[in-house]
């Protein structure tokens, strides 16, 4: 008889195989988990980069907006106000909100302008210091705009009132040799040669700047001296644009100080004032 194999043992018969390796979520078949990760991390790093340069392009585009249009307000309203004082002048902004927005809307919160002190219109040796506040460039038939309130502080010096009263009173003016002050008492005094002069205080009557004579010591009498001052103080008060008018007057040492104003001013909408027309 033909001898019988011994039955094999089950778990020898089972196929021998290698295990795979795990496959991680996300990544190629194989790849190891730091392999994924550096891929990971290079794709995270990309999209900050570009979300980086968006932004510091839109940020770039915005500040280039911002100081063109700070840029062409600013001459155009240097213009405006230079020519309305007839001096040189300087122009700066609020920058809340953001300039940009206030060119685009055309309503500025805040302009401030200051003069160069050579002159204010016929007032030679003045100095404006001026804020407007609530402009708003929104055109009508009969106004390009409104400003909320403006005020105004006017210095004046003393050899400034001399040189203005000697160029706006012929005849009269040219005999004064020099101005004086005094701030206590709140006069000013006009001196001519051979020890004439005149002594008036500044004073606001009606929103106008005037000049009351108190004493006249030389040939010309009170009333004389006073009537050619108020021609010179209403040709000033009437050349102010936009109903500004005096609030205040102080005497200092070196001249005066004047402080005026003017509430819900309608910018003008015509030819007949070049100042505002180019606006």
């Amino acid at each position: 008889m033909r001898a019988r194999r011994p039955p094999l043992d089950a778990a020898a018969t089972e196929k021998i195989t290698r295990p795979r390796p795990p496959v991680a979520q996300g990544g190629p078949p194989g790849a190891s988990p730091p392999a994924v990760k550096r891929a990971w991390l290079r794709t995270w790093q990309a999209a900050v980069l570009i979300a980086v340069i968006v932004v510091a392009l839109v940020v770039g585009g915005l500040a280039g907006a911002e100081l063109y249009a700070r840029h062409r307000a600013g001459t155009l309203l240097v213009a405006v106000a230079e020519c309305v004082v007839e001096d040189n002048a300087t122009v700066s902004f609020g920058v809340n909100p953001p300039f940009l927005w206030q060119h685009i809307t055309g309503h500025y919160t805040n302009i401030s302008v200051q003069t160069a002190g050579r002159q204010v219109q016929a007032a030679e040796g003045m100095t404006a210091d001026v804020t407007l506040k609530d402009i708003r460039l929104q055109g009508t038939a009969d106004s390009k705009g409104t400003i909320g309130s403006l005020t105004a502080t006017l210095s004046w010096t003393s050899e400034g009132i001399k040189d203005t009263v000697a160029a706006n009173l012929p005849g009269v003016g040219s005999l004064v040799t020099g101005v004086s002050t005094d701030a206590a008492a709140g006069t000013l005094t006009l001196e001519a040669a051979g020890d004439n002069r005149v002594t008036a205080r500044p004073v606001v009557t009606d929103g106008d700047l005037t000049l009351e004579v108190l004493d006249v010591t030389g040939p010309f009498s009170k009333e004389t001296v006073q009537d050619a001052l108020n021609g010179l103080t209403t040709k000033l008060n009437e050349n102010y644009p936009l109903g500004i008018h005096a609030d205040s007057v102080a005497v200092t040492d070196t001249g005066l100080v004047g402080r005026f104003s003017s509430q819900d001013a309608s910018i003008p909408n015509d030819e007949a004032d070049p100042c505002f027309a180019r606006l």
